[in-house]
């Protein structure tokens, strides 16, 4: 017990605890008390602990300050909720009990171990802490992990254990889900049960704002699963195999040549390969033309403008508040970035340490957008380590163990970042900013109001900054370490994310012992490589794009129809804004028109989302009014049929007078070859037969011409799945 905890002890209840029994352990509100109330649900935010609590009773979430919720309950209006002369006459039970009115229904019964618990408690005197308590350190569930057959269920048993030694089995006090209700079902007191689906799924225990994570997993029953095909080409695919092996899934096979040039150029740069590549790639015979392919990809001058899209989503600030002429300068050192092929450690040591005039040196422009350092701490928590912090700027967090200590202590990185600006009141779209360190300035903790001292989520206490030195060196040096337990695992699976059309971790920012990776060991394996490769992006890519698994075919087995998180498929993925407008122009031979942008520049060259484009619109470019990071949302919808079926930019590049369309028309190739040359274009594969022969129907029919035949074809091209998609 710390001293604050001694003196609540004393003021509240430390000579009140009366007819105990010699065998019984003292009861107290942190220990014994705030558990039930959580596992009733009276401290969720639906409930009491709503921000203006619930009929003059209010508690906080997730019981992040006990304190107060201590003085709730036996202090407020002059103490009401509690009878010590004759516990079950107190409110607070007869109200849980719906023995009177109540709100919230009946929360549990009379003579339960909840109404039993909390009777006891307010007959000893309501104690809040005893001087031999100790603070809870960590919970443990058992077991960790298990194959479960369908049918079957499975006791889970959560122990927690003390800073003094003690264990407790506080099974009985936690709070069960499961993030699969249809394969694992899990009830009160920790018995899940599995259905009749295969997979797996993960059972979160909660107890006093701790979390720990069970993983079941039901392997696929009947069929014998044959993993002869699987071609481990490097750890990705040792990894896999152990994975696919473990659910009883088969993988599915390799991709045709065709899907692979089209998917790959697309993955890496952006682009749909020309009908001339693909004709050379799929005639070339050599064992290594997919690893040659991608060498020739990653050194395209169109790679570094893709993969700054890519990162400006998450960075790109409102042209609003940060200036037009500064979001430029971001947006070029961007790009400059990617076509130096700069570390991703060093990346992320110039954002963090960003200093100089907004005007020159781009990463000092997201320091001009984020003005505080609570809104700092949100943007680089979320991008640099893939946490979600954001929730623990006002509570504790609902889903993990970060706590307001944890986010106003890494704000206090910030605290003495400075800023002065030309202009009036900056930032203003024709000012500057000057972005620097200076002494002073510190964040306080909301609640408390005690001054944070600097301490990353899960790293050291920094106590020994000098009055002269950035704190944002320390957090750089941190992040960037070779022991770092964030940095690798969150730009692995971003970049997997890219790749794969979902992160091993799903939101790929979304790290929390709640949303556990479904491919664990693998995560680790490729974090670890990338750091050993010096954080070299181009290399990950090779080992991703090398790997059986992500050259396999999008085509399901009868296995692995239902898999949509274990990779055991190519997952088709709908292209990006910047990529389907920058394929139809290069399919029509049409270039967009940007206003603002020299002629013929290309989608994926686009900086302002302020620049007019109906075709980003509806194809998701984000809108970086809001707050960043801006995640894509890739999901089809009609607005987007209906864009290209009617869209009058479209028609008119299919019939544009210097257009491809109107070139081949008017060439001497034949009618076949005209066919093959669109379906290279659009899909990067020949016609099969059956299409070539429904093609050729349109340049038979005598009202067609070659020119509309043409235009048609490659309009129905142009609007089919496998067009927008890439697979």
């Amino acid at each position: 017990m710390n001293g604050l905890q001694l003196a609540i002890f004393l003021l509240f209840g430390g000579g009140l605890v009366i007819g105990l029994g010699a065998s019984e352990e003292p009861l107290s509100f942190v220990d014994d008390i705030l558990p039930i109330l959580g596992k009733a649900g009276c401290s969720g935010s639906s409930c009491h602990s709503k921000p203006a609590g619930q009929n003059g009773f209010q508690l906080s979430v997730f019981a992040y300050d006990p304190l107060s919720d201590y003085a709730e309950i036996v202090d407020d209006r002059r103490g009401r909720r509690l009878f010590r002369g004759a516990p079950e006459q107190s409110l607070l039970l007869l109200k849980a009990t719906q023995s009177v009115p109540h709100e919230g229904g009946r929360r549990f019964e009379i003579g339960s171990p909840a109404y039993e618990t909390l009777a006891r408690w307010i007959r000893e005197g309501a104690p809040y802490a005893h001087p031999e308590d100790a603070a809870l350190s960590r919970i443990e569930i058992e077991p960790e992990s298990l194959p479960v057959r369908r049918g079957e269920s499975r006791a889970l048993k959560v122990t927690a254990s003390y800073e003094n030694g003690r264990e407790r089995d506080v099974t009985q006090w936690s709070d069960f889900d499961s993030n699969k209700e249809e394969i694992v079902e899990v009830d009160e007191n920790g018995r899940a049960t599995v259905g009749d689906r295969s997979g797996e799924a993960i059972v979160v225990a909660r107890f006093l704002g701790q979390v720990v994570t069970a993983r079941i997993t039901v392997p696929r029953e009947g069929a014998a699963t044959s993993l002869a095909h699987w071609r481990r080409a490097n750890l990705i695919d040792e990894h896999a195999y152990a994975r696919f092996e473990q659910l009883g899934i088969e993988p599915s096979g390799r991709c045709s040549d065709s899907d692979f040039i089209r998917r790959a150029s697309i993955d890496l740069i952006g682009r749909l390969p020309s009908p001339e590549a693909t004709r050379a790639f799929l005639s070339d015979d050599r064992s290594d033309k997919r690893e040659a392919l991608v060498d020739r990809l990653l050194e395209d001058p169109h790679f570094a403008d893709h993969w700054a899209v890519k990162w400006a989503d998450l960075f790109r600030p409102n042209p609003d508040r940060a200036g037009v002429k500064s979001v430029y300068v971001l947006d070029q050192w961007l790009r400059q970035v990617f076509r130096e092929n700069v570390p991703m450690d060093a990346f992320a040591r110039a954002v963090l340490t960003a200093q100089g005039s907004t005007h020159r040196h781009g990463p000092a422009v997201i320091f001009r957008d984020r003005r505080t350092p609570e809104d700092l701490t949100a943007l680089m928590s979320q991008v640099f380590l893939g946490v979600r912090l954001e929730c623990a700027r006002c509570h504790h967090h609902p889903n993990e163990k970060w706590s307001q200590e944890d986010y106003y202590q890494m704000a206090a990185f910030f605290a003495r970042l400075k800023r002065k600006g030309a202009g009036i009141s900056p930032p203003i779209s024709g000012g500057w900013e000057m972005i620097y360190h200076g002494a002073g300035g510190n964040v306080r903790h909301p609640v408390s109001q005690v001054v944070m001292v600097p301490k990353a989520p899960d790293g050291p206490m920094v106590t020994d900054i000098g009055e002269d030195e950035d704190p944002r060196g320390r957090l750089a040096a941190w992040l960037t370490g070779a022991d770092n337990p964030f940095f690798a695992k969150a730009m692995v699976n971003r970049v997997w994310g890219e790749l794969l059309g979902r992160g091993l971790v799903h939101p790929v920012d979304d790290f929390r012992a709640t949303n556990p990776a479904c491919h664990p060991e693998l995560l680790e394996a490729l974090a670890g490589d990338f750091a050993r490769h010096g954080f070299d992006l181009k290399q990950l890519l090779r080992r991703i794009t090398a790997s059986h698994l992500y050259q396999q075919s999008s085509d399901p087995t009868a296995s692995n129809l239902e898999d949509t998180e274990n990779f055991s498929r190519s997952y088709r993925r709908r292209l990006s804004a910047e990529v389907l407008a920058d394929a139809v122009a290069d399919i029509t031979g049409v270039p967009h028109v940007f206003e603002g942008l020299p002629k013929a520049s290309r989608a994926s060259q686009v900086w302002n989302f302020k620049i007019a484009s109906d075709t980003l619109d509806a194809f998701g470019r984000p809108d970086s009014s809001s707050d960043c990071p801006c995640e894509r949302n890739l999901s089809t919808s009609v607005v987007q049929a209906l864009h290209l079926m009617n869209a009058e930019d479209l028609q008119d590049k299919l019939s544009h007078q210097d257009g491809r369309v109107r070139a081949l028309a008017k060439s001497e190739r034949t009618e076949r070859e005209i066919i093959e040359e669109l379906y290279l274009l659009a899909y990067s594969r020949f016609p099969d037969a059956d299409e070539r022969e429904a093609a050729l129907a349109l340049f038979a029919d005598e009202d067609t011409d070659r020119q509309t035949a043409s235009e048609d074809l490659l309009w129905a091209l142009l609007n089919s799945a496998e067009f927008v998609f890439n697979h």
